[in-house]
């Protein structure tokens, strides 16, 4: 299925965020464009969640309570080597982790997420 605004096939994304608001923004952000998107509130619960033939992208805040970010990544990355992981963060660590894909910094345009 392509998505109407960015004519590209619609994803199934994982968001995880400490912050309730922040995921369901992104969640409804991602979904107006076609994706399937699930969230977490936090790394264990992603983990829990994960299946590497469930979702096509990770996207990740850096700075949450329990697991960071570059954890979740690396955890993520042990199962699945080649699934993307974007890191939302409003805290970006000094040094890109290996595991993340791609920053994109908080607060941001919709575009940027697209």
């Amino acid at each position: 299925m392509l998505t109407a605004e960015t004519k590209t096939p619609a994803q199934r994304i994982l968001v995880v965020d400490d912050e309730p608001v922040v995921c369901e923004c992104v969640r409804m952000m991602l979904a107006y464009d076609g994706h399937t998107v699930e969230i977490a509130g936090g790394g264990d619960e992603a983990l829990a969640k994960y299946h590497p033939d469930k979702f096509d992208l990770v996207i990740t805040d850096y700075s949450m309570d329990g697991m960071k970010g570059d954890q979740l990544a690396q955890a993520i990355k042990r199962l699945s080597p080649t699934k993307p992981i974007i890191l939302l963060t409003a805290f970006p660590p000094d040094q890109r982790p290996a595991e993340i894909d791609l920053v994109i910094i908080k607060p941001f345009y919709f575009d940027t997420l697209r």
